[in-house]
């Protein structure tokens, strides 16, 4: 074809080019195909934001994951401790940053179903400016008392609450721990006293101590206590007998039905990421989780791996929402107002 003939086919698409608006021509753009963006993705090092301090179960898991999904997206995985307001500041970096998949967050109950319970401003949704990739594990909730306390089991520590005072220790207002003790409160119909710590390390002496009568914590920071003898794990809020201690029974077994209760870890990104690029995050997570090496080394953090259906994008959104929905109910409970 000769570029005589060309020339004015040329200058034609160079006139209807300008006589489009900016916004038809960006309409046209972003609904053309992406799967050419995914295939290149990623093209630089991915950055995982852990919004606590570094050495807790849910910064563990954060270099778990992406030690396991670096090698498969042929990038290395970078993990960036950005600690502050229960995790709100590295949660709300994620869900305010650029949408390109190369900044996830490791989220877990505080940032994603607590804070906008507790907190009186948010900077972020976490059900809207937040897309969930995968569930990874979770730590159930236990009950564990001081070796001198004198219910033995559940159903004692419910009937001796309706005898007498019975105080019971958390990390502190608005945790995890102390939302599961509230709930269980109102479901068995204990009369328990709230005793809130700042954080579960100032809690443990006191508990060893027998100040200390009962506490709520996390099954993988009473589990050492329970086995070395220093205090005693009355039930777990898991939905089924943990492997790591099968003559445990759950509060389920111990007639408190359906009852559950759990701290959760899982990899998000902001909402507004390209559907293509999500979903091979999603396969590349729900790859790196499902494997024996990973379920042995979560097993070593103290949590369990998620269900194959926890673990896809949508099991794990739907996750959320109930956690969500529960912890509402259980800040309303507890009568906590934002601060």
């Amino acid at each position: 074809m000769s570029s005589s003939y060309c020339q004015p086919a040329r200058r034609q698409l160079l006139r209807m080019a300008a006589a489009l608006p900016v916004s038809g021509m960006l309409a046209t753009l972003g609904a053309l195909p992406r799967t050419a963006l995914a295939a290149n993705f990623p093209d630089r090092p991915v950055k995982f934001i852990v919004p606590f301090g570094a050495g807790g179960n849910v910064d563990g898991v954060g270099r778990l994951l992406g030690a396991a999904m670096g090698p498969a997206l042929g990038q290395p995985v970078v993990v960036d401790n950005r600690a502050g307001a229960g995790g709100t500041l590295g949660a709300g970096v994620v869900a305010q940053g650029p949408a390109d998949g190369l900044t996830l967050l490791v989220g877990s109950n505080g940032p994603l179903t607590i804070n906008p319970f507790v907190q009186a401003k948010m900077p972020y949704d976490p059900l809207k400016d937040l897309a969930p990739i995968a569930l990874v594990g979770f730590v159930p909730h236990v009950l564990i008392a001081a070796n001198n306390f004198p219910a033995k089991n559940l159903q004692e520590l419910i009937a001796l609450s309706k005898k007498q005072d019975v105080a019971c220790s958390s990390s502190g207002i608005g945790s995890a721990t102390q939302l599961t003790l509230e709930r269980f409160k109102a479901q068995a119909g204990a009369r328990i006293t709230h005793v809130p710590y700042r954080g579960g390390s100032s809690l443990v002496p006191d508990l060893l101590s027998g100040t200390v009568p009962l506490a709520s914590m996390e099954f993988s920071t009473a589990l050492p206590l329970h086995k070395a003898g220093k205090a005693r794990i009355l039930a777990v809020a898991g939905a089924q007998r943990s492997p790591l201690a099968p003559d445990l029974p759950t509060f389920i077994d111990a007639g408190v039905a359906g009852f559950t209760a759990q701290s959760f870890v899982g990899l998000l990104a902001p909402a507004r990421t390209p559907a293509d690029i999500l979903r091979k995050l999603e396969a590349t997570a729900v790859a790196s989780i499902g494997t024996p090496e990973m379920a042995e080394r979560l097993k070593g953090l103290g949590l369990q791996v998620a269900s194959p259906k926890e673990r896809t994008a949508a099991g794990f959104g739907e996750f959320l929402r109930t956690d969500y929905e529960r912890s509402r109910e259980a800040v309303k409970l507890a009568g906590i107002e934002p601060e």
